[in-house]
């Protein structure tokens, strides 16, 4: 799935080429697009027709359009959603879910395509967080603040993470204590940290975390300067130009390769139905304790 890189390359776009529109038109081409709304594809269309788009707006991989309604247009992309800005009478995409049309014919449409049906569109009112002015979609409201966000707050984060009984990736993916970071970023992250994945959150000391965490931010801003992480030409700009970071990867898909740091070659392992990519050598996995209740090992004779 897109992380936090690919989603605000897909915001920007957004938000030069559709924020400030009136929508004049949509049209539902497939009901899958819009299950998540659940009172179906007309209310959906009929919602949306004539509002004003605010500007776009993005809490770590989520995406949204506020409306001058007060709803908000939620985008989840899934493994394949593209959302795609194409000038008026652009041949239709082969996977074209829904099209947006605006009342400034010259505006072009907004087109979301999806080859897998996994994402799709929802509307939902927005909620303010508790303690904040942040206005976010009611479904996203428990989502955690992303480490590019000013607001992100590094000594709770760390409070958090010795308070979990987890491991460091497992952290780094839950949306619940930092939002954005997922597969591929969090291998890049741990690597340039010499961490391994399965170290316990509980040994990391506040300095490792917050080097932890401005690794998080280097890997993510290098990635956004070249448009984001794509693979198998899925994650595009609205413009369907694709990111070009798989080329700087470190860690990620580099199974067999040489480490760049020390040359030993890049492991790969089973992780969650997922896997994750480290360097044996930089990243040596934890050490492992004798549980004390285990039985003594046997004496010699």
């Amino acid at each position: 799935m897109p992380e936090l890189p690919e989603v605000e390359v897909v915001r920007r776009g957004l938000e030069r080429w559709v924020s400030g529109r009136t929508v004049a038109a949509v049209e539902v081409l497939h009901p899958r697009a819009v299950r998540r709304h659940t009172a179906g594809p007309a209310d959906f269309a009929d919602r949306l027709r004539g509002h004003r788009i605010g500007p776009a707006r993005r809490r770590g991989k989520y995406l949204w359009l506020p409306l001058d309604s007060g709803l908000s247009v939620l985008a989840h992309l899934g493994m394949s959603g593209q959302l795609l800005v194409q000038p008026p009478g652009a041949p239709d995409e082969r996977h074209l879910r829904v099209r947006i049309t605006f009342e400034d014919p010259a505006a072009g449409e907004l087109r979301f395509v999806d080859q897998r049906t996994f994402g799709g569109l929802s509307l939902h009112p927005e909620a303010v967080r508790t303690g904040t002015d942040d206005a976010v979609p009611d479904v996203i409201a428990h989502i955690a603040l992303d480490p590019l966000d000013p607001a992100f707050d590094e000594a709770a984060f760390h409070a958090a993470l010795r308070r979990r009984r987890t491991t460091v990736k497992r952290a780094l993916l839950d949306q619940s204590l930092i939002s954005g970071v997922g597969n591929i970023y969090a291998d890049e992250a741990l690597w340039r940290a010499r961490l391994h994945y399965d170290r316990p959150t509980a040994t990391l000391t506040r300095p490792r975390t917050v080097e932890l965490l401005g690794h998080i931010r280097d890997v993510m801003h290098a990635a956004l300067a070249v448009g984001g992480t794509s693979f198998d030409s899925l994650y595009v700009n609205v413009n369907g130009e694709s990111g070009y970071f798989d080329r700087s990867l470190d860690a990620y898909g580099r199974e067999d390769e040489p480490c760049r740091r020390c040359g030993t070659p890049m492991r790969r392992r089973p992780w969650m139905n997922r896997s994750s990519y480290y360097c044996p050598r930089c990243q040596p996995p934890p050490r492992t304790r004798p549980s004390p209740t285990a039985a003594p090992p046997p004496l010699p004779g």
